[in-house]
Order: C-alpha cells, then sequence, then structure tokens
C-alpha cells in the first residue's frame, strides 16, 4: 500500500498544492510554522475522516475561503485508487471513492491504513484514559469494519441514553424507556469490549520483543486491558448504578471509561516509571502497532512521523529508522541532520515554506 500523490485546494495555508511521493522515504523539511503537518494531517483524513489534530472541518479550510478539497491518488494491492474529501465550512463534509460518493464517512475506513506518530504520542502512558480508548478505537475502525459499527452504535446509545438522564429529571415517566437503552448498551457493549480485549492481547505479542531490544533487555513490558466493566457483569452493574446514574446523569458503567495500562517487570508504568521508560513503552507501542497493522491487512501501512526524531537519543533514532525502513514513511522535519547523521536512505525530499513546496528533489540514498 503506498500514496502515490497529493493534491490540494484551499486546505489550511495552501491555496493550490501538488505532490507526488516515492514509495520509500519522503522527507518534508522547514521551520516551523510553514505548513509540514498539515500535508500529513490532510493524509491522515483521507484515512480517517477526521484530524489527528481534532479539528473541525471549517478550521481546516483556508482563511477567507468556504470550502476546501483533498485529492489523495494510493495503490492498494497493484490496484490505483483516488480519494477525494470535500469540506465545507457550514455543512457536512462530502467524500467520494473513485468517483462514487459515499453515503457515511465509516465507508472510507480501511481504504487506506495509516500509522500517525507525533511527539504527543510519546505522552500516551502518562495522560488520561481517554487518549489510550482514542489510540485503540482509531486503529480498529481502520482495520476491523465490524468493530467501527459496534463502537459506533455504542456511542450513539451513551449519547441518547446520557440525553434521556437530563430529560428525566423533568420528566420523570421517561425513566420507564431507560429499559430500551440498557438493553442496547449492554449488547454493543459487550461486542465492543471482547474486540478490545482481543486487541491489546495481540498488541502483547508484539510489543515485548519490541520494547527487550529498546531497553537492551532490561525489561519486559505488559500491556494489560483495564475495563470499566467486564462483560460478564455489566447488565447488572448498569442496573445496580441506574439511581446514581439519574442523580449525576450521565452513564457511568461501560467501555467509554476502559483504559489500558502498561506495566514494566509487574510496576504500573504510568504511576511509577521514570519519563525515560514512558517515552520508550510509547515508541514501541506504536512500533507494535505497524507490526499489527501488517499481520491484519498483509501489506504494509503508510507511515506519518511528525517531527518526532528531535524527541529521541539517538539510539531510539536509529532502531525507529531502521524499523521502518522498508514502509513508505512521509516524515516532517526542521533539517537533515538526523538522517544525514545516522546515514538513513532518502528517497525523496521536500522542502515546505509558507504553505507552498519550494523544490522537491531526488536523493541519492545514502550507504548505511
Amino acid at each position: 500500500m503506498i500514496i502515490k500523490s497529493l493534491e490540494l485546494l484551499d486546505y489550511r495555508n495552501y491555496h493550490r498544492l501538488q505532490m507526488n511521493f516515492d514509495r520509500g522515504t519522503n522527507i518534508l523539511y522547514g521551520d516551523n510554522a510553514q505548513g509540514k503537518t498539515n500535508i500529513l494531517e490532510s493524509i491522515y483524513v483521507c484515512a480517517t475522516t477526521k484530524s489527528h489534530r481534532g479539528s473541525r472541518d471549517r478550521e481546516m479550510i483556508r482563511f477567507d475561503q468556504e470550502e476546501s478539497h483533498i485529492r489523495l491518488f494510493i495503490e492498494r494491492d497493484a490496484i490505483e485508487h483516488k480519494i477525494d474529501i470535500h469540506l465545507k465550512r457550514n455543512k457536512t463534509k462530502g467524500a467520494a471513492i473513485d468517483g462514487i460518493p459515499i453515503k457515511k464517512s465509516s465507508e472510507l475506513m480501511g481504504m487506506l491504513n495509516v500509522v500517525f506518530f507525533s511527539p504527543e504520542d510519546l505522552t500516551i502512558i502518562k495522560n488520561g484514559p481517554a487518549e489510550r480508548r482514542h489510540f485503540i478505537d482509531m486503529e480498529l475502525c481502520q482495520l476491523n469494519r465490524v468493530y467501527l459499527h459496534d463502537i459506533s452504535n455504542y456511542n450513539k446509545v451513551v449519547s441518547q441514553r446520557n440525553n434521556l438522564l437530563k430529560q428525566s429529571w423533568y420528566q420523570e415517566s421517561l425513566k420507564s424507556t431507560l429499559d430500551v437503552w440498557d438493553e442496547q448498551l449492554v449488547r454493543y457493549g459487550i461486542r465492543v469490549i471482547k474486540e478490545r480485549e482481543k486487541f491489546i492481547r495481540q498488541l502483547n505479542e508484539l510489543i515485548r520483543p519490541i520494547h527487550s531490544k529498546l531497553s537492551g533487555g532490561k525489561e519486559v513490558l505488559e500491556l494489560r486491558y483495564e475495563p470499566g466493566v467486564t462483560e460478564e457483569a455489566f447488565e447488572e452493574t448498569l442496573f445496580m448504578r441506574r439511581e446514581n446514574d439519574l442523580k449525576l446523569k450521565t452513564t457511568s458503567v461501560g467501555p467509554h471509561r476502559d483504559d489500558m495500562g502498561f506495566y514494566i517487570d509487574n510496576i504500573n508504568v504510568r504511576k511509577y516509571g521514570s519519563q525515560g521508560q514512558q517515552r520508550t513503552a510509547a515508541l514501541s507501542l506504536k512500533l507494535a502497532e505497524i507490526d499489527l497493522v501488517k499481520l491484519f491487512i498483509k501489506d504494509t501501512p503508510v507511515l506519518l512521523l511528525d517531527d518526532v526524531l528531535s524527541e529521541l537519543d539517538s539510539f531510539r533514532q536509529n532502531y525507529l529508522l531502521e524499523s521502518i525502513s522498508r514502509i513508505q514513511t512521509v516524515i516532517t522535519c526542521t533539517g537533515l541532520d538526523e538522517f544525514i547523521n545516522n546515514r538513513f536512505n532518502i528517497d525523496k525530499v521536500f522542502k515546505v515554506k509558507d504553505g507552498s513546496i519550494e523544490n522537491q528533489q531526488q536523493e541519492v540514498k545514502n550507504e548505511r
């Protein structure tokens, strides 16, 4: 799986852009705030329909414009495809695959598999559980359409149940309708729990050898699924908490309260690990994510690295660069020193300046 080319029109700080990518390593370099990350974001939007930064559609449209267009040409299983995203300031976005409009954004998921790695990912362990749930959901939604269906319905039911809990404060008769929503919540919630358990179990098998190498064989990293409630106890616990939910006007039970724990030799890394251990565990997680995607799709994902190398020491830089050597990668950085110093193969270089590609050049590959 590779990206062949990208076209932008009135996207972020780009008026018009067209760029062709190499099958190997593509470097976007330039000063900060020039638009490098915006290019990665546009690719991510084509893969997931969402911004990795959580931006709204209108925030991705160029200033003083009403619409924005992203067009991405990809190759998958030796077949070329075109993904079109049409962002509108005051309307729902439109999307099309090979010129055919799609009715639901979810139809796009899995068309292009990407792994996005930013400096913020290095803090995923010490941040709140919402970020770890987001990591699990975004990966599973790209890989498993059944999970995408189940988590989408589960989130809708949670939202509708919460609205009902608030309305019942004023209309007590509405409480009798909670049984209907609770039945759906349990049905979809149990499916979500089962898939998350399986996902973390598979991820565990991949992350252990990676972390062992990164730690010089000194540490054993284990991921643990920490569900808000088990599938066996879900229905009973939800019923027991109903009065409490009515008082708080929110749903307190279910996989929307899940977490994922990181343990080194049975010690909780989030609570007791050093900053170095947390960052190494986070890097292990992203590298294991790449391997898991390969396992699922029987192909390589596209890797997007947003100024990550500057956050890593030379040993971890080398390990990361070696790990991605056979994957199409788009990397942003402020300079090329890290790659030259590490004698890393560079296939194509783009200099980004003030919302434009100043020059594109094919680089001679360095010998490792």
